[in-house]
């Protein structure tokens, strides 16, 4: 009989706005494997889990991310009715050390609500590389609670905040100099730029954020942007259909192989034709043909698009298109829905969830099966590469497989549109804006991004 999870002594709320990394937080202190992306809504549900500091058991919440308290989307809603509940014994306010200013508008809205709190500030090793020296001791004397830099990736100072959350939440006082937060958003803003002045440093010497800036400017360009999102995609299908070729050959001659010598073993049993007919001819013959030509490119397309995934250009793309959905009538995050689908439509499909909108939800969520996803690419590719990759030049045939697979993005990109428009006159409901954030460039980790590819995947559709 399984066994009921004990209960906490404290229990422990993880808030922050979305793509600060709350979600490896929690992962480092709990021990648990919550799946992480380098975009914004990839969390939009509370996740629990236990960690045990010291000699007390704490339950550890991850809260979906937020700009603000002033919820409009259900995760927004959900992570402010948690915070307001006072069920969180200490709150670990997230904020990304890049953008201090934006995130610390937030953590003083949290702070008007929790004094019990901590200040986690996240991807402090990237905010050195870029130039931004953050004064810990400054800022927590301005908040009036404790300040700590963190790297969750790279599990850096973790302990040091595992402490100060015993320490908080086993403190009778919770804050000896909070800070007074306005009710109103301009002085809100005000004071938060305030405290920046004091205890944050850019040093203008380093080029990396403006390296950033000027990739940004031009994968995002409405000159560049979308010409460079359809050549990376060509030279993705490209790398694809040439790279599948020599393990399809390998496979096929291995296959081959293994073909004969089931021959000679029906033989030499003496099986019937009939038999030796339904088990090698069309049994195995089928299914070697189906592993020979799907498999190869499906174990090269998915660890790339993953890298893209988790380099942090996928927003990038629904940022390309996400004018053209407004001028459709429709929720600019259902561009990053569709794009999230190319990878996996039920991933496009639950993370609709990030739109507010009821209307423009249900209109994304009608419309993203129209994008190919990891259950369709094998037999778009397959399908593609019987027809146009049987040439003498596998270079030219190759070039035109990317060509006819990117035609096909590009159509069901289109029928996307068209549908989301015709929807968005004829289906009522009100409909919403939204101005898409880009989350920082991050080095993918190469070695994850292709296991979990292999094993989501392509594991998945075989």
């Amino acid at each position: 009989m399984r066994k009921k999870p004990l209960k906490a002594d404290y229990t422990v709320a993880l808030a922050g706005n979305p793509n600060v990394g709350k979600s490896t937080i929690f992962n480092a202190l709990t021990g648990l494997n919550r799946h992480t992306g380098n975009w914004t809504g990839k969390t939009v549900e509370c996740g629990s889990g236990y960690a045990k500091i010291k000699d007390k058991r704490f339950e550890i919440t991850d809260l979906p991310g937020t700009y603000s308290l002033n919820a409009y989307s259900e995760e927004e809603k959900l992570a402010k009715e948690f915070l307001m509940s006072g069920n969180a014994d200490c709150v670990v306010i997230t904020l990304d050390s890049n953008r201090i200013e934006r995130n610390l508008r937030f953590a003083l809205e949290v702070l008007s609500l929790h004094n019990n709190a901590v200040i986690c500030l996240n991807l402090s090793d990237e905010a050195d590389k870029n130039g931004v020296y953050i004064d810990s001791e400054k800022l927590s004397n301005q908040l009036g609670v404790p300040v700590i830099k963190t790297s969750a990736v790279k599990k850096q100072s973790l302990k040091e905040l595992k402490n100060k959350i015993y320490d908080i939440c086993s403190a009778e006082k919770q804050c000896d100099n909070c800070v007074s937060v306005p009710n109103d958003d301009r002085l809100l803003h005000m004071l938060s730029k305030q405290i920046c002045e004091k205890c944050v440093v850019k040093n203008s010497k380093r080029a990396v954020d403006r390296r950033t800036e000027k990739l940004d400017k031009i994968l995002t360009s409405k000159s560049t942007g979308i010409p460079i999102m359809l050549g990376l995609f060509a030279l993705l299908f490209w790398i694809t259909a040439i790279g599948a070729n020599y393990p399809s050959e390998l496979l096929g001659m291995l296959f081959d192989y293994i073909k004969q010598l089931l021959y000679k073993f029906f033989d030499f049993i003496n099986a019937p034709i009939f038999l030796k007919g339904i088990i090698i001819d069309g049994i195995y013959t089928t299914l070697s043909w189906v592993v020979s030509v799907m498999l190869p490119p499906m174990a090269i397309f998915f660890p790339l698009f993953s890298l893209i995934e988790d380099s942090g250009y996928l927003p990038r793309i629904a940022f390309n298109l996400d004018k053209f959905f407004a001028k459709c009538g429709t929720h600019g995050k259902q561009s990053l829905t569709m794009a999230m689908g190319i990878g996996c439509n039920a991933c496009g499909v639950t993370g609709c969830r990030i739109i507010e909108n009821e209307r423009d939800r249900n209109i994304s969520i009608l419309t993203n099966s129209f994008m190919p996803c990891n259950g369709r690419f094998p037999i778009l590719i397959a399908v593609t590469m019987s027809f146009f990759a049987a040439g003498a030049n596998k270079l030219v045939a190759s070039i035109e497989v990317a060509l006819v697979l990117l035609t096909a993005i590009v159509f069901a990109v289109a029928l996307t549109l068209l549908i989301s428009k015709v929807l968005s006159v004829t289906y009522k409901g009100a409909p919403s804006g939204f101005a898409l954030e880009l989350p920082p460039y991050r080095k993918p980790q190469i070695i994850k991004s292709i296991v979990r590819s292999l094993l989501d995947r392509t594991v998945f559709v075989l």
